[in-house]
């Protein structure tokens, strides 16, 4: 007869010595997928006391939602562990679906994930556990891992100041998510476990169902909630944003063709625009005042410099002078090698090498 995951469980606390039973109690930020599942689980193998927590996001299908709801109670159930439900609804409409679309509006491509973990999962998640008393830490099932400084033992650069805690990739260079986590707070990741940051997702899989998680084969969900909910970010768009014509120009001012709301585009974009030309063009700008698309050929794409703000110096002290670092402007990008120059204005100016 197979033996249920709450058998396996307590056969896990009884080869653990009585020191690591009395470890803190954590709460896991369960979304109903293999991942937070999986984390929630080895938690408990290792000693932890755990608790679950899901966060009521929207209504309607997705990871997130009511089915993942479901999945993480069921979890639970089977874990023989408490499982607890806030109804963030409104916060994630204010701060994730809000901002997003005002993002949209003004020509910017926003990270809806980052916007998220920083306002809404995080804040949600550590503002409970800080109510309750009881838990000093929470986990969640992302690919990325955090250590504090005086735990490293690599050489680190004498460029940089750090912080106590930093944020490091996740072994999966496919899963890595540290992309999504940059706007953490120290105090987040004092209190932050990731135990899948040292995983990679086969090995998720493997673990899952050697534990007999009722998740084990559940199908990769969306990385984007908004997307899994609305069936595709064009849909969310359309939803929530109306249509308003415009023009599609070259960058020598030529009118090259029409389009239906800026939000459609991104800078960069070269597939759906809509138009023909003698060589591939791509979008180069987006004029949201005067409502026009902006394109142009590779070689008048890309840039070696940008401008940035409202950057959240997660694992290093902000500098005083120019830092060699690594820029990575998309999640599926690969790092260049650049510089940061701070600059009068509070902005940052990147060069890349």
């Amino acid at each position: 007869m197979t033996k249920s995951i709450k058998e396996k469980k307590l056969e896990n606390y009884s080869s653990i010595n009585s020191k690591s039973k009395q470890q803190k109690k954590i709460v896991v930020g369960l979304s109903g997928g293999v991942d937070s599942s999986l984390s929630a689980a080895l938690l408990i193998e290792e000693g932890w006391s755990v608790e679950g927590l899901t966060l009521w996001l929207m209504k309607g299908q997705g990871s997130c939602c009511s089915e993942g709801l479901i999945d993480a109670a069921g979890l639970c159930e089977d874990l023989g562990i408490s499982h607890h439900i806030i109804d963030s609804r409104n916060l994630f409409a204010e701060k994730v679906i809000e901002k997003t679309t005002q993002g949209y509006e003004l020509g910017i491509t926003p990270l809806p994930c980052s916007m998220c973990n920083k306002n809404v999962k995080f804040e949600e998640m550590l503002n409970w556990a800080k109510e309750q008393k009881v838990f000093t830490y929470i986990a969640t099932g992302h690919y990325a891992q955090i250590k504090r400084i005086e735990d490293i033992k690599i050489n680190l650069s004498k460029n940089y100041k750090y912080n106590d805690y930093l944020l490091l990739r996740g072994v999966d260079t496919n899963k890595d998510q540290s992309y999504f986590l940059y706007s953490l707070s120290q105090e987040v990741l004092s209190r932050l476990v990731l135990p899948l940051g040292k995983l990679k997702k086969e090995e998720t899989r493997e673990e899952a169902s050697r534990l007999g998680l009722r998740t084990a084969q559940k199908p990769e969900s969306q990385d984007l909630c908004l997307v899994e909910h609305y069936g595709s970010m064009s849909k969310f768009i359309d939803h929530h944003i109306p249509e308003k014509n415009g023009q599609i120009k070259h960058i020598n001012g030529e009118v090259l063709g029409s389009h239906n709301g800026i939000q459609h585009y991104t800078v960069g974009q070269r597939k759906g625009i809509g138009i023909s030309w003698r060589e591939p063009l791509y979008v180069k700008k987006l004029d949201y005042k005067n409502n026009l698309v902006y394109v142009a050929s590779i070689k008048d794409l890309l840039e070696r410099k940008a401008i940035i703000k409202d950057l959240n110096w997660v694992s290093i002290k902000e500098p005083n002078e120019e830092i060699e670092v690594s820029a990575q402007i998309r999640y599926r990008s690969k790092p260049v090698k650049g510089r940061l120059i701070p600059i009068k204005t509070d902005n940052i100016l990147l060069t890349l090498n």
